[in-house]
């Protein structure tokens, strides 16, 4: 039997719906100089990725928005599509965009014409959707109360469910590492599935951090959790039957995004924007840069020195990781 939340934990949850909140009803003025150029998108801004110079931004209530990158100082947007729920995280397989569409479950895009999105796969999943990831052709998702679900799109009109993975709390955050599918588990912290294991997926492994788990990202035989009030937690996952925190380090804001590059993890600060941490001595992460942004930073991607942060209502942000990034 799973251990009772502790109050604080609780508190804890209660603190980022209302943060949320303020991100959705006010734009803070800060300073960003780092900035190179925006994206200013109808509604709240909470995903980011990059595909062959564009721009995909999951935009909650508008769903997919396409922008051209050729001049960072002024993306362009270039055609949009509105799916049915709440667009909170897209992933790109070649020219596909896997959408995790929270109540609407999953949708697929065919971008080969990226000024043209057409939808080829719908699917309801009886769960909220909050975040999702790759895994060569099954898409990973983090289904909230339901767990993780993972779904065969090696044919993406014939999508199939091919596992539903009960978590302890709530599946917020998802990343594939090899055969490893990586869930921040909300106030049960880090979840560890093996998807290649015999006889189907399987929970092979946890480490339950001390704050709220939003988002895991892995590199090599490290995962980096954003906790919340919590920071930056250094998982080493080399044994995934038995991982063990390394390292960590606070973050001045609400650590609820992140993302590794190189030996770096870029976490999303809410209001205290990207943070650039330095985690390739794992026991000791050290912070060496941070980009200053309008908004609550919800999720960041990189494109080859590009920096691309979801902000919420203050839309798409460009910057630049060499000018905020020095080891």
């Amino acid at each position: 039997m799973p251990a009772p939340i502790s109050p604080l934990k609780r508190l804890s949850a209660w603190l980022f719906c209302l943060l949320l909140l303020a991100a959705v009803l006010a734009v803070p003025d800060r300073a960003h100089a780092l900035e190179l150029g925006y994206l200013d998108t109808p509604e709240v801004a909470l995903g980011v990725e990059t595909y062959n110079g564009l721009a995909l931004v999951a935009d909650e209530m508008s769903g997919l928005r396409v922008a051209d990158l050729s001049n960072p100082y002024v993306p362009k947007e270039i055609s949009f599509y509105d799916t049915p729920g709440l667009a909170y995280d897209v992933v790109m397989d070649g020219p596909q965009a896997w959408i995790a569409d929270q109540a609407a479950g999953l949708r697929v895009l065919d971008l080969t014409d990226p000024a043209n999105p057409t939808l080829t796969t719908a699917m309801y999943l009886r769960a909220y959707c909050y975040d999702i990831a790759r895994a060569g052709h099954q898409a990973l998702l983090a289904g909230g109360g339901a767990g993780l679900i993972v779904v065969d799109l090696s044919d993406p009109e014939r999508p199939k469910q091919t596992a539903r993975l009960p978590t302890q709390e709530l599946a917020r955050g998802v990343a594939a590492h090899g055969n490893l599918a990586l869930v921040a588990d909300f106030g049960a912290g880090l979840r560890i599935f093996d998807l290649a294991a015999r006889g189907g997926p399987q929970e092979v492994g946890f480490y339950d951090t001390p704050g709220i788990s939003f988002a895991v990202a892995a590199e090599g035989s490290i995962a980096v959790v954003a906790d919340f009030t919590q920071g930056l937690r250094v998982i080493d996952i080399s044994n995934p039957a038995r991982p063990f925190e390394v390292g960590a380090i606070d973050t001045p804001g609400y650590a609820v995004g992140v993302s590794m590059h190189d030996g770096l993890a870029l976490v999303s600060d809410g209001f205290e924007g990207v943070r650039v941490i330095d985690v390739s001595h794992p026991s000791r992460p050290r912070e060496v840069g941070f980009i200053d942004l309008p908004g609550f930073s919800f999720d960041v991607a990189v494109l080859d020195d590009l920096v691309l942060a979801a902000t919420g209502v203050t839309g798409m942000r460009v910057t630049t990781l060499a000018a905020s990034a020095r080891r």
